[in-house]
């Protein structure tokens, strides 16, 4: 372990150093928590070490994250609401940095632990997806009148489909680096086939249909924390991929991830369907917060945005496994082919659904 206590004594925290240890699962980030006695009352505080590998520009990334924070803090208190329990609350080194930046040149942050809180990392019932629902669509809500292309473009083409099926796809099918090619003839085909639905958000957004939003690009379950006593999220963390993008990214990979009625990597395909029941909880609880920031066009694309997210994450594990598996970490050689395969059945079933999918936030919409 690198020499904590070093790193603690930089950032602005109250009272007397009581314990700090590894804190969470996470795999990009090594995170910390450290508690203090402050005259008497505990406070609690996650210091992180940012991997540098994955993040190249931190310095950038901070900016985007203190910029946002301090906005939603500044919204909510206009509300009336907690700002310190519904948005992280990042604080600065003594010397005012962002920031800290220790003598081998590792980066450090901190914020204020969001105490009685809890995450989950499965969505194990319909209520606990329509709160993470409410979640996003609040964050959707609150930085609506953010201006989104301010922030800096952590992860550059992140969700354009048609880029990635240009510059990425289409060579990695051409070059065949790994030889696979021939074991996932079928998966290409499916590929090519849908062509059209790559361009279909890109087009729209160069018409000026879609308007660029602040977007957090990873809706996974837990980036929300929940309350312990009630399981109402409180907000959303993890806010390292906050950059420009569309709302409907956002609202489409929580679909892709959290309404599959299979794991991600099943082999079985005939488990793997839309649950429509999840869709519906989830759509229910982003569009009760985001439904009225949202424009027409938005919502008319709801429903298509989590199949588009869907084929596109389909289309990354298919280029990964052609190129050899450089990207994704895998458990065995089929595996970038087993996800691919599993995203690509949820597409078909989607496909099956779309009106119904389209039905239900129209009648959403309605209420």
């Amino acid at each position: 372990m690198e020499n904590i206590n070093e790193i603690l004594e930089n950032f602005k925290f109250k009272g007397d150093l009581i314990d700090c240890s590894v804190y969470g699962s996470g795999h990009i980030n090594v995170t910390y928590l450290a508690v203090y006695n402050n005259n008497g009352k505990e406070e609690k505080y996650i210091v992180q070490k940012i991997n540098p590998n994955v993040f190249k520009n931190i310095e950038k990334l901070m900016d985007n994250i203190f910029a946002v924070t301090s906005y939603l803090r500044e919204e909510i208190r206009k509300a009336g609401g907690d700002e310190n329990r519904e948005t992280l609350h990042f604080i600065k080194t003594v010397n005012g940095d962002k920031f800290y930046v220790s003598e081998d040149g590792s980066c450090y942050r901190a914020y204020i632990f969001v105490s009685d809180s809890v995450s989950y990392n499965s969505v194990d019932n319909a209520e606990l997806f329509k709160q993470s629902g409410v979640a996003f669509g609040k964050f959707q809500r609150l930085l609506a009148d953010f201006p989104a292309d301010t922030l800096y473009e952590t992860l550059p083409e992140f969700h354009n489909t048609k880029h990635r099926f240009e510059t990425e796809f289409t060579p990695a099918v051409n070059n065949n680096l790994s030889g696979r090619k021939e074991n996932c003839e079928k998966e290409i085909d499916f590929v090519m086939n849908r062509k059209a639905y790559c361009s279909r958000l890109v087009d729209l957004i160069k018409e000026g249909k879609l308007p660029l939003r602040v977007t957090h690009n990873d809706t996974k379950l837990n980036n929300v924390i929940f309350d312990k006593e009630s399981d109402k999220a409180i907000c959303v963390i993890d806010l390292d991929t906050v950059m420009p993008g569309l709302a409907l990214y956002d609202f489409g990979d929580s679909i892709r991830f959290g309404a599959n009625t299979a794991v991600e990597d099943e082999k079985d395909l005939s488990k793997v369907s839309i649950n429509l029941d999840y869709f519906k909880a989830y759509a229910d609880g982003f569009l009760s917060q985001a439904g009225e920031s949202l424009n027409q066009c938005e919502i008319d694309n709801l429903a298509f945005a989590s199949l588009l997210m869907t084929f596109e994450c389909g289309m990354r594990f298919l280029t990964d496994y052609l190129n050899g598996d450089t990207y994704f970490k895998t458990a065995y050689p089929e595996h970038n082919l087993v996800r691919a395969k599993d995203q690509f059945a949820l597409v078909a079933d989607m496909e099956k659904h779309m009106k119904e999918m389209e039905q239900i936030i129209s009648d959403l919409v309605k209420q």
